[in-house]
């Protein structure tokens, strides 16, 4: 009978990733009867290869869950009323999350003229009066229909701040 040492996985933040393993090469051996010879297979591994693997599909993970959302920024670094970026393509599914990041208050209003038909602009859009007023604030929303979709902030869209979106 083969023991197995206890094994340490610690991951404090993702561009750390730390490893600690104790353990030793454990060897297996099993049987394999067959009807002209009984055969002894034997393999060995260690617990360090395995926490290796179980580190990089952890990371491989954490990677695919974030590449589902694109961030879009309400404001330019340099106070500017645009969205940055103000045109880009998302997957259909992909969550869009529109962050406060200057010349704040801001809103995501959906144009109903411009998006897929049969899509209700009321279930994407924020209100016109409802505001984004602090910094880091969000909105989020996920789309499902493929197709082109116009979008501004009304309190800006006289200032140019407006965007277009699309959903392959």
């Amino acid at each position: 009978m083969a023991l197995v040492p206890s094994t340490t996985v610690t991951i404090p933040s993702f561009t750390g990733l730390k490893l600690a393993v104790i353990s030793k090469p454990t060897t297996v051996s099993t049987v394999i009867r067959s009807s002209s010879s009984a055969k002894k297979l034997a393999v060995k591994s260690s617990l360090k290869d395995f926490g290796v693997m179980a580190v990089a599909t952890a990371a491989s993970i954490a990677l695919v869950g974030n590449a589902m959302a694109i961030e879009i920024l309400l404001g330019s670094d340099d106070g500017g009323l645009v969205f940055v970026p103000s045109e880009f393509t998302v997957a259909k599914g992909e969550k869009i999350v529109f962050k406060n990041n200057a010349g704040f208050p801001h809103n995501v209003v959906f144009e109903g003229d411009e998006i897929p038909s049969g899509v209700d602009v009321s279930k994407i859009s924020m209100d016109e009066q409802e505001l984004l007023n602090g910094p880091g604030e969000k909105y989020e929303v996920t789309l499902t229909v493929p197709g082109s979709y116009s979008f501004y902030c009304a309190p800006h869209q006289g200032a140019g701040m407006v965007g277009k979106l699309t959903v392959n």
